[in-house]
């Protein structure tokens, strides 16, 4: 396989930047390929520290770019005291050979992403670690990310030497109703906190809804907003600062150019990043078809009540009515109805002798708290710190966080 570089510097660091053809199927490394790119970072001073690589979250979002001192994100930094950092963009993102665009066969589409999962990423980050010639390097899984971890630990344990995970220990083997169910359940807890704290906002809300069923409420561009959409704004509940950037939204005037402005960054989902909602579903899927599961577990009175938000769930109207992700619509239904082959295998994770050390958060809604503590007890080496952060814990205090990892692993 091709495997081309480059090395430049940026205040202090230095970059290299990697991209290595793949197969699109590893179980056929003959066939079709793709591209897949990483770039290592390292302080100046840092050159032959061990290798940390960073999973991202999603699925479907790019590995972050660093900016001048200090470098950003936070985590990078105490990172970087340690280690030289691979910031992987997984397939189909950034640099790596993208998804999205025309689709002109959903069936041909769909079967393409069906090799875009955990499985996939793991196998072209280890042939990453071949190419640079590395016995073993440790990871940083944020949320998706830690679900990729656990099956490198599944698949590839002997590569690793220590595992760090920020919100995202998955559950295995549980169908995902029961992770659907638990994350509409953790959601209500955060909706009614919301409410408690701001009381004025839950009739704020209405408003804007009963201005949706009268087709007001739109985006800068003119895409006009329907009042089920509106529920995923409790995406925001479930990180820090979240509760705070919804309140702001909602204490605005509904009818001015800054409400259309910050509904637009608030609202998950979007054609910009089109995996992220294509295959979101099939992250749970530890050897099940999904069914659009979010939908079919929501309760009764969340679906009739428009102030009971909604978290990280994608529904099959998403694919009607985001007009940037309607090009989309057959293929998420293919793979909404697709088999997904098992990601966990608990006989090797419990075989893993590598250290884990994870950051659980109590009050998640995108991963389960009960679960992760579950997954965890399958780990010969699993160290938790169950703190009263929220899911974007590493993106807002990385430094802390991170440190703490790090010591939970070296004692």
């Amino acid at each position: 396989m091709a495997h081309r570089t480059s090395t430049w510097h940026l205040d202090g660091l230095e970059l290299t930047d990697h991209l290595l053809d793949v197969p699109w199927d590893h179980d056929d490394p003959d066939g079709r390929t793709i591209e897949v790119f990483a770039r290592v970072v390292a302080a100046d001073d840092g050159r032959d520290r061990p290798y940390l690589v960073f999973l991202q979250g999603g699925p479907g979002q790019e590995s972050p770019r660093p900016s001048v001192t200090p470098s950003g994100p936070a985590w990078l930094n105490r990172a970087l005291r340690d280690y030289r950092v691979v910031l992987l963009d997984q397939r189909g993102t950034g640099r790596s050979t993208p998804y999205g665009g025309t689709v002109t066969d959903p069936a041909a589409d769909a079967a393409y992403l069906t090799r875009f999962r955990a499985d996939a990423i793991v196998r072209d980050a280890e042939l990453l670690r071949e190419a640079l010639g590395v016995q073993r390097w440790s990871l940083l899984g944020q949320s998706f990310g830690g679900f990729c971890s656990l099956h490198y630990l599944s698949t590839a344990a002997g590569g690793l030497t220590e595992v760090y995970v920020t919100g995202g220990l998955p559950p295995v083997g549980r169908p995902p109703e029961d992770v659907y169910a638990a994350t509409h359940a953790r959601m209500r807890t955060l909706v009614e906190r919301h409410y408690a704290t701001f009381p004025d906002d839950r009739a704020r809300l209405r408003a804007v809804v009963e201005r949706a069923e009268r087709g007001e409420v739109r985006l800068l561009d003119g895409t006009p907003v329907a009042p089920r959409r509106l529920q995923g704004l409790g995406y925001q509940l479930g990180m820090d600062g979240g509760s705070l950037a919804l309140h702001y939204l909602l204490e605005r005037d509904p009818a001015s150019p800054a409400f259309a402005a910050d509904l637009h960054d608030l609202l998950p989902f979007s054609g910009r990043n089109p995996l992220y909602a294509v295959i979101h579903e099939s992250s749970y899927a530890d050897g099940h078809a999904t069914r659009w599961a979010g939908d079919r577990t929501m309760p009764d009175d969340v679906r009739a009540d428009p102030t009971l938000l909604t978290g990280e769930h994608v529904f099959a109207w998403h694919f009607a009515d985001c007009p940037d992700l309607a090009p989309y619509r057959e293929v998420a239904q293919i793979l909404a109805d697709h088999p997904w082959p098992r990601l966990y295998d608990p006989d090797a994770l419990a075989a893993a002798d590598v250290p884990v050390a994870a950051a659980v958060y109590a009050d998640d809604p995108y991963v389960d708290r009960t679960f992760s503590e579950e997954t965890a007890a399958l780990l010969p080496d699993a160290r938790l710190w169950v703190n009263d952060h929220l899911h974007n814990a590493l993106r807002v205090a990385g430094e802390e966080v991170l440190d703490r990892l790090i010591g939970m692993v070296r004692g």
